[in-house]
């Protein structure tokens, strides 16, 4: 599903008042969509609505919500069972970690789960019958290059993002055949406020691996059009990707058998 296709469908974006998801939110109504953009902040939310309005005339709706409440999840679960414009859900609200397991605070830890994981899994699972249905439909899911590569962060932070990338390689398999299109975006350090909340000043990483929000989020659209189902932006070579995927596609015939590999038999 290519997101210019329809400019009568809506597309809903969490964590969408800055950063990464701010700028998806201009790129899709550029391309002529109308918006839900779902953030904690209602101010900025109004801010961003006004600007985008101002600059490409689509309708923006705005709805406050923090999801890591259960109840705020639950409203904005409503909309996307609800709302048939919704044709592309932008899975983006998410938060990290740089600290070590046991320097990190439990809640927090905690909070981090029902944000990257719970809510994600929620709002898709919410939205995805209204998508069938319609035979169309697209998911966008923002996880990480730590999805990849978890020694680099905290470990919750990683387990995080690789359940992201699990979850949406299970959606292409279940969702692809209704004509639902999925993906993975796999962003390394990117120049948000994340990293401020993670607890490392972005200004503190290498400069030569800091990319910027626009950068990242062009790039995975140009990925989304070419029908990606993961795009690592940052990554020059897709084969080094392929190889990697072909690796694991070898591996799944002997991941289970009736008894134990001769290596483990004593």
């Amino acid at each position: 599903m290519n997101p210019n296709h329809n400019a009568k469908t809506v597309a809903l974006v969490t964590g969408a008042s800055s950063g990464i998801g701010a700028i998806y939110a201009d790129r899709l109504a550029r391309r002529g969509h109308d918006l839900i953009l779902v953030a904690r902040s209602a101010d900025k939310l109004r801010t961003l609505a006004a600007k985008l309005h101002a600059d490409t005339g689509r309708r923006i709706e705005v709805l406050a919500a923090d999801l890591t409440r259960k109840e705020d999840v639950l409203r904005v679960e409503q909309v996307l069972r609800s709302d048939d414009r919704i044709g592309i859900l932008v899975n983006n609200a998410g938060i990290g970690a740089t600290s070590t397991l046991v320097e990190s605070d439990a809640d927090r830890l905690e909070e981090m789960i029902q944000l990257n994981v719970t809510a994600l899994t929620r709002l898709t699972r919410a939205a995805a019958p209204g998508m069938i249905r319609r035979g169309t439909g697209a998911i966008i899911n923002i996880a990480s290059i730590v999805a990849l590569t978890p020694e680099l962060l905290n470990g919750t932070y990683g387990g995080s993002k690789a359940f992201v990338l699990a979850f949406t390689q299970s959606l292409a398999h279940e969702l692809g055949p209704h004509g639902i299109q999925v993906q993975a975006v796999l962003p390394g350090a990117t120049r948000t406020d994340f990293w401020e909340i993670a607890g490392t000043p972005v200004d503190a990483l290498p400069e030569q691996i800091v990319m910027s929000a626009e950068d990242l989020v062009d790039a995975s659209l140009v990925g989304f059009d070419r029908k990606e189902l993961v795009s690592i932006p940052a990554l020059p070579d897709v084969g080094d990707w392929e190889r990697f995927e072909a690796a694991r596609q070898v591996l799944a015939p002997n991941l289970s058998h009736a008894s134990a590999a001769q290596r483990y038999r004593v």
